[in-house]
């Protein structure tokens, strides 16, 4: 039975994500595969958060709101980081590597700040049942974004002008 904790959740994905950056690495695995999954995790991962969670999360006094604002920011910055990915034809290329590991170092940064506050906070501040209820919701909106294609290069695009407006 999988946990619907909303915090095991958010850090499972987490884990993926990482398993997926060893893959994008290693030159004999298939990089755009892994590129592709990846891109859909972060994607519908993100904006489930912003959904489900971080408006939740934002209603407890002992969770700082602007820690929900920053990691808001900083989806922002993976999603740029991820569309630079995305565009490169040549997973061989040395281009390909170096966007791989802005990449890499965008999301890292946030996955580990938002363990270390916001995911924290929760734990504390946030009743068992009510993670489990934000479990279920992020893990429906996510499902909801992986089967709209969140992940394509042109929903990235989209999401990273939309930012820019």
């Amino acid at each position: 039975m999988s946990s619907t904790d909303v915090v095991e959740l958010i850090l499972q994905d987490h884990r993926r994500m990482e398993d997926l950056f060893r893959t994008m690495r290693n030159v004999e695995a298939d990089r755009a595969a892994a590129l592709e999954e990846f891109a859909g995790l972060l994607i519908a991962h993100a904006s489930a958060e912003e959904e489900k969670v971080y408006p939740a999360l934002r209603r407890y006094k002992n969770v700082d709101g602007e820690d929900v604002e920053h990691s808001v920011h900083e989806h922002h910055e993976a999603n740029e980081a991820l569309l630079a990915l995305l565009e490169v034809d040549d997973t061989g290329s040395q281009e390909w590597d170096e966007k791989l590991e802005e990449l890499v170092t965008a999301v890292n940064h946030h996955a580990d700040e938002e363990e270390r506050t916001l995911l924290n906070d929760a734990r504390e501040n946030v009743s068992d049942e009510r993670r489990a209820e934000l479990g279920e919701a992020f893990r429906a909106a996510r499902a909801q974004h992986l089967e709209a294609g969140c992940g394509s290069v042109e929903n990235v695009r989209k999401l990273v002008e939309s930012v820019k407006d």
